[in-house]
């Protein structure tokens, strides 16, 4: 299961990003990948610093601000948060994100772009299911998150410039099909409450979904 997420940036952070970003030097993005995963890895990473801390920092609470993010990440912490640059010929080959990112536990990847989708060709997120390929490419300030165990890659770029920063997430909750029930809970108390304000049927929703949050988080 995987999620888009309107606007987790406002255009005018997004602006802000994108200066923060283009201010900064970059370094091969080969650095920060597996043996496997490096052979199939050619991009660029914005270097360390204090212009990539700052972007981390905004975009770490622009996520934890965002309602749709924490009830479907359930987030514990954020572990590593990159900014990542494709340019023309650049690609990112089949792959699967590490099980741990820091010493943490990696349950989740989240990809927020950054680039205008009309001024750069290709690039788009590719994810590999059941159900065939689904490609990803959203407007800038939106993001997707997706399970960290699902093979994905970034087709290359035939123009322009791809800038996106990419992050994983330690949940609360490790299992996916249970985080899904906890989403979905959430959900169905939003849609009545707005219908019908509080009730006995939403208090009896709410105390399901916080006594199944008891028994599954791992806090």
């Amino acid at each position: 299961m995987l999620i888009h997420l309107q606007k987790v940036c406002p255009s005018e952070q997004v602006d802000h990003l994108r200066d923060l970003i283009g201010q900064g030097g970059f370094v091969d993005g080969g650095t920060t990948a597996g043996q496997v995963a490096r052979a199939v890895k050619a991009n660029e990473q914005l270097e360390a610093g204090a212009r990539v801390d700052m972007v981390r920092s905004e975009v770490r609470k622009a996520l934890m601000a965002h309602a749709g993010f924490v009830s479907f990440a359930r987030p514990k912490t954020l572990s590593r948060i990159l900014v990542s640059r494709y340019r023309d010929g650049m690609a990112y080959g089949p792959h699967i994100d590490d099980a741990l990112m820091g010493g943490r536990r990696a349950d989740l990847s989240f990809t927020l772009f950054l680039s205008d989708p009309d001024s750069y060709d290709g690039g788009e997120l590719v994810m590999d299911g059941p159900d065939g390929e689904t490609e990803i490419k959203l407007a800038a300030g939106d993001a997707v998150v997706y399970a960290t165990s699902a093979i994905h890659q970034v087709a290359p770029v035939t123009r322009g410039e791809r800038v996106a920063v990419v992050g994983w997430v330690r949940s609360l909750v490790r299992r996916p099909d249970q985080r899904e029930i906890l989403f979905d809970l959430d959900q169905v108390s939003a849609a009545l409450f707005a219908r019908d304000g509080k009730t006995r049927e939403l208090d009896l929703v709410l105390k399901t979904k916080a006594n199944l949050l008891r028994q599954w988080a791992e806090d």
